[in-house]
């Protein structure tokens, strides 16, 4: 596949995330594809990947790695990877690549378990929110997603999961590690008074 093949990939698939994602979908939309494909390929570049291969790969699983939304919620993963396959099964996209984009779009499956650096990358993409000065903005729209679809009922059991999720997350690469952890402790000490209030 071109850069060329994979901007209009892109463009694509932006566009069927914009028009077919149901709307109350606040969290997971066309807006966090976009910026997890622009977090891997800056976390791609800061640990040193320049295989232009590779780079595709992981830009295609990023694209891809929540497409499942169209179609289910739980188990989306699985989802995103049958409509990847659809999508790119008739490009120069070999069954070993394919593999590998597989492997990266499952390891962001929570709890996240990557086992190579480009699982690794693709899962710290998928939450470098957690690490950012606009984390309060995107964790309100998971809140109100959340919300709508039952899976908390309230304020307090959001503050308790959030606290709780920050525990348990991680970061995987050295370029995360040094770029998001820093804040992400900090956003997890306001969380815990949050908590400590209700």
């Amino acid at each position: 596949m071109t850069e060329t093949g994979f901007l209009h990939l892109k463009s694509t698939i932006l566009k069927l995330l914009r028009t077919g994602l149901d709307p109350r979908l606040t969290y997971h939309c066309a807006e966090h594809t976009e910026d997890v494909l622009q977090q891997a390929e800056r976390i791609a570049a800061g640990e040193k990947i320049t295989d232009k291969r590779l780079l595709l790969l992981i830009r295609i699983a990023a694209l891809f790695h929540d497409t499942g939304f169209l179609r289910t919620y739980k188990g989306h993963e699985e989802a995103s990877c049958d409509i990847m396959v659809d999508f790119i099964k008739n490009e120069t996209i070999t069954e070993k690549d394919i593999v590998l984009i597989k492997g990266m779009i499952m390891a962001t499956k929570l709890p996240q378990s990557p086992s190579t650096l480009p699982e690794m990358i693709i899962c710290d993409a998928d939450l470098d929110y957690l690490g950012r000065s606009d984390f309060e903005r995107i964790s309100n729209m998971l809140k109100e997603e959340f919300l709508i679809y039952g899976v908390i009922k309230s304020e307090e059991e959001w503050n308790n999961l959030q606290v709780s999720f920050f525990n348990n997350h991680r970061y995987f690469t050295q370029s995360s590690i040094r770029d998001r952890l820093p804040m992400k402790m900090k956003h997890l000490e306001k969380l815990k008074s949050k908590s400590v209030e209700k």
